[in-house]
């Protein structure tokens, strides 16, 4: 029995300090973006707002702006590459250097027909973000949404 006691406080406890004191890893200052959703789906041409949720990563927090002019969203329409700007309000306090992860809903205005000869299309759009620093984070596809008459 004493020998099972001295294994544990000489090998099994130092382990699972060991182990459970990891830190965590760094988050890159470049941000990162994760699709989540896109909806509605199926969406009703010229009628239907779509979202596209996404959720940003950005390891010093410099994600978003304040300047009602400047655009830091990139929506691209896969069908014919078209590109709209939109703007995410700053996520935390200029020089907060925090880690900033937040849920972002991007509002697209209703969708129209690349080719008006059918009576439905589909599509994807690709989304990156770009922080104050100008760091352009990853490219996300969103999934296939399809848009009817």
């Amino acid at each position: 029995m004493a020998v099972k006691l001295k294994f544990i406080a000489t090998v099994a406890v130092p382990l699972i300090l060991l182990y459970g004191c990891k830190k965590e890893a760094a988050i890159s200052t470049t941000p990162s973006i994760e699709f989540k959703s896109i909806a509605p789906n199926p969406a009703i041409k010229y009628q239907d707002t779509v979202t596209i949720a996404i959720e940003i990563t950005d390891g010093d927090g410099d994600i978003g702006e304040n300047t009602p002019d400047v655009k830091n969203v990139f929506v691209t329409d896969n069908r014919n590459n078209v590109v709209s700007s939109f703007r995410l309000p700053q996520q935390a306090p200029d020089n907060s250097n925090i880690i900033v992860r937040a849920p972002v809903n991007i509002h697209l205005p209703p969708q129209a027909f690349v080719d008006d000869s059918h009576t439905s299309e589909t599509v994807t759009y690709s989304v990156y973000v770009v922080d104050r620093a100008g760091h352009q984070s990853n490219t996300v596809q969103t999934g296939t949404l399809t848009i009817n008459q």
